[in-house]
């Protein structure tokens, strides 16, 4: 395929940014702007002659501007193929000209409905003669080219210095590619708004997502997996995606799906006490909260100071230099926090590969949204698991009653186990895990297991009594068999949490009040799979 020279470009964009300088570029080549309302007005105010699209049409712009582009002159210009002699008679018979670059980005229908617009507004705000006339050259591409994001102004203008004025076939396909993906974001956009916004549906008959791409990384789960970071159109959440990574490594697909639950967890304890987050493999193995973050540090380590080398960690208030020390003692991958001083960042420096991420804020742990998993020929879509249990909604099963201490421990390894992967167990005691059973295809194994490194953690620290003795205990669905809880019980639990709901409720209840068990029922589930 051969260059095409720009003799004609056709400018109509919403968003102005580098507009002027790029219409210097083109007058300056001899190249004829043609454009409409705001932007001739932008181009002539830059000093530019501009030739207004109904001077090309012959027709008037109507209707508040809905009609002006939606012209055979305009559409004939973009969509004829110059080297079909049909075409190119078309064009003579009905003096349409050529246009050989069009410049569009469409009205601002996303930022309209972000700052809450009223409807009618928003409805104004939905473009029809841009995503038209980008369709159009889009798929003329072999002879037009298109150019919808501002930030490629610049290769545009690379391209028209490198080819005398010229555009390449690779460039022009490049940019319809891309204008292509702006129109389906954008008819995207559109349709969450009518289902969803307007309509109310909570899990729409048409789910539409678009994104654009951050980053490519390193590789996915494996070396043989590709893999790369993309930020949803449309949605406002500050996360990981949007961290300050002050130093280390680039990140890998696993560091951002583990530091991601590690955040997920820690956004629980947002704006309570000084909370410790560690977790390997997208499960915490080790969480704590103490008057200061350094004690907090210590006791989550803990837990499971095995899982913790080479673990992410979070925590719910900026880093200080003792604990940053603290945590430097052990391989650390990644460690999220919003903000650290600067004894913190020094001691970090010292370890070159370990990520440090800094975010403005912890996230809303009841944000609403849905979450996505594909699978084989589908995708299965649910809205988040932001559900809450006040501690008045707790309810007593057994004949004894939890006391202060054993209801903030259930709380607290409730909070937990939540964010553990299913079937999960959790033991807590004084705000801290001790000892954390993930991922079991049996819930009596998971609190065997969480026993096992409760026991491991006595011995390593020379503690008179394992941290499970007296502690709480939590389960994130039913025990479906009272095998679970008397393996809760063997390991000195005295408290529990869980949904209830059972077939066997009656016998998981009677084995509690036979072991002296305080056990109180959430009424919710909490499966992570």
């Amino acid at each position: 395929m051969s260059d095409v020279t720009i003799k004609r470009a056709l400018l109509s964009v919403s968003d102005k940014s580098g507009l002027a300088d790029l219409g210097k570029v083109l007058s300056a080549r001899g190249v004829e702007l043609v454009s409409t309302g705001g932007t001739a007005k932008a181009l002539r105010d830059a000093g530019l002659d501009v030739k207004d699209i109904s001077e090309l049409t012959g027709f008037p712009e109507m209707m508040d501007g809905r009609v002006k582009t939606l012209h055979p002159i305009v559409h004939g210009g973009l969509l004829a193929v110059r080297d079909n002699p049909e075409h190119a008679a078309s064009m003579v018979d009905h003096e349409i000209g050529a246009i050989d670059l069009v410049v569009v980005n469409l009205y601002p229908f996303e930022a309209t409905v972000a700052r809450g617009a009223e409807r009618d507004e928003v409805i104004e705000n939905i473009d029809i003669g841009g995503p038209s006339m980008v369709r159009s050259a889009a798929k003329n591409h072999k002879f037009v080219t298109i150019v919808t994001d501002a930030a490629d102004y610049g290769d545009l203008v690379e391209e028209l210095e490198s080819r005398n004025g010229a555009t390449s076939y690779d460039f022009r396909k490049k940019m319809a590619a891309k204008a292509y993906s702006a129109t389906a974001r954008y008819d995207a956009a559109i349709s969450r708004y009518f289902l969803g916004v307007d309509q109310g549906q909570a899990l729409p008959d048409q789910f539409s997502l678009s994104a654009a791409k951050l980053s490519e990384l390193r590789y996915g789960e494996n070396p043989h997996q590709s893999a790369a970071i993309y930020l949803p159109y449309g949605s406002t959440e500050q996360g990981l995606a949007q961290a300050e990574q002050v130093q280390g490594k680039e990140l890998s697909y696993n560091n951002y799906n583990d530091a991601d639950a590690a955040l997920e967890l820690c956004a629980e304890f947002k704006g309570q006490a000084p909370a410790v987050i560690i977790v390997k493999h997208a499960n915490p193995c080790g969480v704590a909260q103490a008057p200061t973050l350094l004690q907090a540090w210590n006791d989550a380590l803990a837990c499971d100071s095995v899982s913790a080398f080479g673990g992410i960690v979070a925590v719910n208030r900026p880093l200080d230099g003792p604990t940053a020390e603290a945590i430097c003692e052990i391989f650390t991958e990644v460690v999220v926090a919003p903000g650290a001083d600067d004894a913190a960042r020094a001691a970090f420096a010292k370890k070159k590969n370990l990520r440090l991420l800094l975010i403005d804020d912890l996230p809303d742990p009841r944000r609403t949204g849905l979450v996505t998993k594909p699978i084989t020929g589908g995708l299965l879509v649910q809205s988040r698991d932001n559900g809450a249990i006040e501690r008045a909604a707790l309810k007593t099963v057994t004949k004894r009653e939890p006391t202060e201490q054993e209801l903030q421990d259930c709380l607290f390894a409730w909070t937990v186990a939540r964010h553990v992967k299913s079937n999960a167990i959790v033991y807590a005691k004084d705000g801290a895990t001790a000892g954390i059973g993930a991922g079991q295809m049996n819930r009596r194994d998971s609190a065997r297991i969480a026993a096992i490194k409760a026991r491991e953690a006595a011995e390593k620290y020379g503690w008179d009594a394992v941290r499970t003795q007296g502690s709480a205990v939590a389960s994130d669905a039913f025990f479906p068999f009272a095998d679970g809880l008397l393996a809760a019980v063997e390991a000195g639990a005295t408290a529990v949490i869980q949904p209830g709901g059972s077939m066997r409720d009656d016998e998981v209840i009677a084995a509690a009040d036979e072991a002296g068990l305080a056990m109180v029922f959430t009424g919710m589930r909490h499966f992570r799979h």
